[in-house]
């Protein structure tokens, strides 16, 4: 048997972590324990933006994006049909999605915050398609979307990139413990 495949015994103990927030005991025990292991799962942070059918920007923070493939280059993101910017995202047929640095943190706020105050300011300007580009990413991508899948109360989106640019390299973004980080040492 490999020995780096074999737990060990501190890895194996059921007790929950004494620093570890407590669960909620509100909760169903498998929602409060998804809950908490996502929290301490570190993510990236990427921006989403759109047209809303009236022409006005949206957008969204999200953890969620991932590559699916290469050739075509394809990314996903994941969304709540119930969240404000679902309709904008039925609608359009673009996006742009924004990578994140430690810079961009005020931006990653303000996308979080509230709806009406997402793009009230000089943080972003009319892009390709008319598309919202927040200025001063790390990187940015126009894509097509090519699929909405319903899954449960939410969709996973499918987009095709069809063209983007690079802004100046930066320390990542990341989101964990519901707080934005940038990375520690690397180890």
């Amino acid at each position: 048997m490999n020995s780096s495949l074999t737990p060990r015994p501190q890895d194996a103990d059921p007790r929950p972590d004494a620093t570890a927030p407590p669960l909620d005991a509100s909760e169903p025990v498998d929602l409060a324990a998804f809950k908490h292991a996502f929290r301490r799962h570190a993510a990236g942070v990427a921006a989403i933006t759109a047209l809303a059918p009236d022409g006005s920007p949206v957008g969204f923070t999200a953890t969620s994006l991932a590559s699916l493939s290469a050739v075509p280059p394809l990314a996903t993101f994941n969304m709540a049909r119930s969240a404000s910017t679902w309709p904008a995202i039925v609608e359009s047929d673009r996006v742009i999605i924004h990578m994140l640095g430690a810079r961009n943190r005020a931006v990653a706020e303000l996308l979080a915050g509230p709806h009406a105050a997402r793009f009230i300011g000089d943080h972003w300007h009319p892009g390709p398609f008319g598309l919202p580009l927040l200025n001063g990413v790390t990187s940015w991508m126009v894509g097509r979307i090519i699929e909405r899948v319903p899954v449960h109360n939410n969709a996973v989106v499918v987009v095709q990139i069809e063209s983007g640019g690079m802004g100046v390299d930066d320390e990542a973004l990341l989101y964990h413990e519901r707080t934005f980080r940038t990375p520690g040492a690397a180890v």
